[in-house]
Formats: structure tokens, C-alpha cells, sequence
């Protein structure tokens, strides 16, 4: 799958947006899984390929590959220019990855509302704005195994 090149506006430690977005890429792919054909996640929104909600998804439709790389690509980069926009500090490569993994997932309005953001950007260490992810394992107000694991390998990303 290529991903695109994006001007970075923040910082990223010795490393081109172009690396942040694959390594961002094989986070989220195993997480997600793949799917061609769409079907209503845990809480009933309607997905397709590697978890693209929103306007791409067309119910009754079969996805190619090619169109599911695209569409990740897409996703993938729009949730780090997001989250460049309120982040002010400089991230390590592993940093940005577990960060985009999760917003990918929760959505850039929520994780630049959330307690993890301001710690970061209050200058917190690593050590404890890291550990805000584990908080982020529920969906349609209960605790989801899957989420629990997925946040599990973010911080532990994010913390590496």
C-alpha cells in the first residue's frame, strides 16, 4: 500500500511523515482486519475494509483491495494531519504511530478532547500520558476485549 507524503507542522523526531503514516499502517491494519463488503461494528456503524466508517461506505458494495488501501491511506493520513493540529510537542516515530492508531480508532475530535492530549502537551512525561490510552477500551458503554488488547499494544507502543 503507498501512503502519501504529508507536510508535517509539528516536529517528528529525526524521522519523514511519510515513515510516521506506514508505521501508523501496521498498527491499525492487524487491529482492524479486513473486510470487502460492509457490516455494522460493535456499537452498529456501518464499516468496511480496515475499519473506514463515514461517507466511503456504500452498503451492498464489494471493495477491492486497491480501493481498501486507498481508503486507508486516506483515513490514515487525515487522523495525523488532525492530530497535528493539537499536539505541540515533538513525538518519537513510535509516539505518533500509537497516537494515530488510537484515533484512527476513537476519532481526532475525541483524542484532541482527551486528558492524554492535555497531559502531552502540559509536558507530562511519556511514562503517564501513555497510560491515559489504557482508559480508552469501551464502546457503546461497555468494556470490549478487543479494544482492551488494541490499547494494551498502543501503550506499549507508545511507551517503547
Amino acid at each position: 500500500m503507498e501512503v502519501k507524503a504529508v507536510k508535517s507542522t509539528k516536529p517528528v523526531i529525526g524521522l519523514s511523515a511519510a515513515a510516521v503514516l506506514a508505521a501508523a499502517v501496521a498498527i491499525i491494519a492487524p487491529w482492524e482486519g479486513t473486510r470487502y463488503t460492509p457490516y455494522q461494528d460493535v456499537v452498529g456503524v456501518w464499516t468496511v475494509c480496515e475499519g473506514i466508517t463515514g461517507d466511503a461506505v456504500v452498503q451492498g458494495k464489494t471493495y477491492t483491495r486497491a480501493e481498501c488501501d486507498s481508503l486507508l491511506a486516506r483515513e490514515v493520513t487525515n487522523t495525523y494531519t488532525g492530530l497535528q493540529i493539537c499536539i505541540g510537542q515533538p513525538l518519537a516515530l513510535n509516539q505518533w504511530a500509537a497516537l494515530i492508531s488510537w484515533a484512527y480508532n476513537v476519532g481526532v475530535h475525541a483524542a484532541c478532547n482527551s486528558t492524554l492530549v492535555r497531559q502531552l502537551n502540559a509536558g507530562y512525561p511519556p511514562s503517564q500520558w501513555c497510560r491515559q490510552l489504557l482508559r480508552w477500551s469501551y464502546a457503546g458503554g461497555r468494556q470490549v476485549k478487543g479494544l482492551v488488547r488494541r490499547r494494551q499494544a498502543e501503550y506499549a507502543q507508545c511507551i517503547e
